[in-house]
């Protein structure tokens, strides 16, 4: 039951993802991809007074696409520090446990639960946190 649950979430993000767009003059654009199987995602950010706005482009599985789609959802807004807690929550979720406090992105760690589709799911998020942490 959860499981169908889940994979209505990750397909409803992959058919209709949420900021996907480039950020004119954003103040981080990193990009990443995965040479097992070739996804590719950039993430934008720009610090607007404190808060995130976040986007994404990419291509590849429904995994990657839907992930980068549920990270900008989950971050835009946010605080830089309340950005970076939420990326390790999520990279520390995709190693262990669910954590149902972490809502959709629990549908993540139901859905991927071998190691080369994990880095499916935290390719935007890796993405991120290095853009962040060389800013």
């Amino acid at each position: 039951m959860m499981r169908e649950l889940y994979r209505e979430i990750l397909l409803d993000h992959f058919e209709r993802p949420r900021n996907r767009r480039e950020l004119e003059s954003a103040e981080i654009e990193e990009h990443l991809n995965n040479p097992l199987c070739g996804d590719e995602v950039t993430v934008y950010a720009n610090d607007r007074e404190g808060k995130l706005e976040v986007s994404f482009i990419g291509r590849g599985c429904s995994i990657s696409q839907a992930s980068a789609s549920m990270l900008t959802e989950r971050l835009m807004g946010k605080s830089r520090e309340e950005a970076e807690q939420e990326i390790e929550a999520f990279l520390e979720m995709m190693r262990t446990e669910p954590d149902e406090e972490l809502g959709e992105l629990a549908a993540l760690k139901g859905i991927v639960q071998t190691p080369n589709r994990i880095r499916c799911a935290t390719l935007a998020w890796d993405a991120l946190k290095r853009g962040l942490e060389n800013r």
